[in-house]
């Protein structure tokens, strides 16, 4: 029988019943506990133990998030998160034993929102959920309770959670928008990695300088493409990221 902190349900439960959740590691035991686990804060849930049957849950459950972990038999872990990310943005929360940091940062080039390192507690990712959560579906609070940024023709959408450039939307995750809202809500101020963190998930979270860095490429990658020609982040040396639009 797996114990709930009481304090944290009722928040927990808040934000995070009603959804589904897909967990996939090949380990029973592990994927046992976690799915009883959210199952007690509200998740539906669903489990898969390979790269193949991960899909399979992924196309017919429609998740509204994955907890994936990375090593995995057929396919392994960061396959799923590619596949997975031709098609949608649903958020993904990455499990690695590993300790190389490539694997990691693969994982987030890939788009996905969050790693965790094993061994790790249920209730850690329980709050690591949560987090991605209020992220991803929350309203943002911007200053003077604007709903929108415009630069131009792009568009940063508060209320919809959103960036859209010449009408279009640019697929940015949960994490990514969060970041890029930080930024373009205070232009020309530099941030460092440690305060983009705490913006983008509300705590300082492992890996920050890589994982940071790892998003922001992404970011950069997509508004390029979105927006041939134009230059939104910058970098400050030794310091950190700053929004600028510019022409390159």
């Amino acid at each position: 029988m797996v114990l709930l902190d009481k304090s944290f349900v009722k928040e927990a439960f808040a934000i995070m019943g009603g959804y589904t959740a897909l967990v996939v590691d090949d380990d029973e035991n592990i994927n046992g506990l976690l799915t009883e686990y959210l199952a007690g804060y509200g998740f539906r849930t669903l489990a898969a133990y390979d790269g193949e049957e991960a899909l399979r849950a992924f196309a017919c459950g429609k998740p509204d998030i994955i907890v994936l972990d990375i090593m995995l038999p057929k396919l392994d872990g960061i396959e799923v998160c590619r596949q997975i990310r031709r098609t949608s943005d649903v958020p993904i929360l990455m499990l690695t034993a590993r300790g190389d940091e490539s694997d990691k940062l693969v994982g987030l080039e890939l788009g996905a929102d969050d790693y965790i390192t094993k061994p790790f507690s249920p209730r850690e990712i329980a709050v690591r959920l949560k987090a991605i959560l209020r992220r991803c579906g929350g309203k943002a609070a911007g200053a003077g309770g604007k709903d929108r940024l415009v630069y131009g023709s792009l568009v940063v959408d508060r209320e919809a959670c959103s960036v859209r450039a010449d009408d279009e939307v640019v697929n940015l995750t949960a994490t990514e928008f969060k970041i890029f809202e930080a930024l373009a809500e205070q232009p020309g101020r530099v941030f460092n990695r440690m305060q983009i963190a705490t913006k983008a998930q509300g705590t300082y979270f492992e890996g920050c300088e890589r994982t940071i860095d790892a998003h922001i490429k992404n970011i950069r990658q997509k508004l390029s493409a979105a927006l041939p020609g134009q230059r939104f982040i910058e970098t400050v040396r030794s310091m950190g990221y700053k929004f600028e639009r510019r022409a390159r």
